[in-house]
């Protein structure tokens, strides 16, 4: 289905609105705003409707494990103090009001208004439902007029989110536009990337090069690509504590996300640590997958495929069993190599050795760092800290807050509010 301007075609009239489509966006940029104002209000009658369970027969469909988690942190970032504190972080106060310059030299003082940067096409990954409304309602809050590209995956949430949300407040229905357009329609991509001035890409490696081959020149790429988080070790403050917490983390996200850890690097040279930290730790990481094991169908067919899968890749790819430590659901392997990289997820991680002196060689993956949980005794923390933001991590938290969201945080190190608006200096 598509959606333009609050009405819902059947995907066969792709053609004729895209035809159509520069000429309506002009229309609505030539002669209407969008107030940040009106936005926050329709998304807080928005989170209203959530929670009075507008969409729990849509939640529950998706067979979503810790769908409770999940709608109450919906209903956070969701809610006018968080919205309007997000705004006040990345683009502060009276953002969008002219301001008057006073520059030195007694040279002459000029008008600065900042503008939405104009139209964003959203090209979103489908590995967090409902992450494409989040995308579109984040160009909303900076006036823009939203082109979103539905991920294949999409299971008809986002549409529904964004459907209330146009009926909640009309006013938003000329700056939304939502296609169900397949990756592979090359024709109508570039014809939705001509009229954009800025594209915001959501995925992987494939995702984010189709993407620039895609931006028309003067375009704004906009890359929220797919990340590795890792753990790093280097002592305790409460060793059971801190291991308990990483291991509740791996299993909570099942590794899913791109915060989630993937790596654990010990700050050794030697392998025997390795082996020593893995004997010790994969008891701790069962208990914590047995209580958090799929409860849906999907979820549990899923592991189960996982585990099928990893065992033929280990088997006809001849890995050596000598570092796998194998538990109930999950497993470690200690790898002789010091290099950041993907784990069999859903609770098979990655244990390799990284001296504190080598951690600066991380940046050669510096396209992928994005958060580290950090487990030090209490005098190594902020050199470390230092060292992992110096070589490119963007956030570093404790060991079982990498998934954790706070109010205000930059996305991969940049603050994407930011990124889609432009200032206008007027003499």
């Amino acid at each position: 289905m598509i959606l333009a301007r609050g009405e819902l075609y059947d995907t066969g009239a792709q053609d004729q609105i895209l035809q159509g489509l520069e000429a309506e966006i002009d229309q609505t940029r030539r002669t209407q705003t969008l107030p940040a104002e009106t936005v926050i209000r329709a998304i807080g009658r928005l989170r209203d409707a959530l929670a009075d369970g507008l969409f729990d027969r849509q939640l529950d469909a998706l067979e979503l494990d810790g769908v409770e988690q999940y709608k109450r942190m919906a209903l956070l970032l969701l809610s006018r103090e968080n919205i309007e504190y997000k705004l006040r972080v990345e683009l502060g106060a009276d953002f969008f009001k002219p301001r008057r310059t006073a520059p030195p030299h007694g040279q002459p003082s000029i008008r600065t208004q900042a503008m939405p940067l104009g139209t964003l096409l959203h090209i979103a990954a489908g590995n967090v439902d409902g992450l494409p409304a989040f995308s579109l309602a984040e160009g909303l809050l900076t006036g823009n007029v939203n082109i979103l590209k539905l991920p294949q995956a999409d299971n008809g949430l986002s549409l529904e989110i964004i459907q209330t949300l146009l009926e909640i407040e009309p006013a938003l229905r000329d700056f939304v536009y939502v296609f169900d357009t397949p990756s592979s329609d090359l024709a109508a991509m570039q014809r939705m990337a001509a009229v954009a001035d800025g594209i915001v890409v959501w995925g992987g490696d494939a995702a984010v090069a189709a993407a620039r081959r895609l931006a028309p020149l003067g375009a704004r790429l906009i890359e929220w690509g797919h990340k590795l988080g890792f753990a790093y070790i280097s002592g305790y403050e409460d060793e059971p504590a801190e291991l308990a917490a990483l291991a509740e983390h791996i299993a909570s996200t099942r590794q899913l996300l791109c915060s989630s850890c993937q790596t654990i690097f010990l700050d050794t040279a030697r392998m025997e640590d390795l082996h020593a930290f893995c004997d010790k730790f994969l008891p701790v990481l069962e208990r914590a997958v047995r209580r958090h094991a799929p409860t849906s169908l999907g979820g549990r067919a899923e592991t189960t495929l996982r585990r099928y899968y990893d065992t033929l890749a280990q088997i006809l790819g001849g890995a050596p069993e000598a570092g796998m430590f194998r538990g109930d659901g999950c497993s470690l392997t200690a790898c002789e190599d010091s290099a950041l990289a993907l784990s069999g997820l859903a609770g098979n991680c990655l244990v390799k050795r990284l001296p504190r002196e080598q951690i600066f060689s991380l940046r050669r993956q510096k396209g992928y760092l994005q958060t580290a949980g950090l487990l030090c005794t209490p005098e190594r923390r902020e050199t470390l800290t230092q060292l992992l933001a110096r070589c490119g991590v963007t956030r570093i938290t404790r060991a079982g807050n990498m998934s954790a969201m706070f109010s205000g945080e930059a996305h991969d190190g940049d603050y994407p509010l930011r990124r889609y608006v432009r200032m206008v200096d007027i003499e």
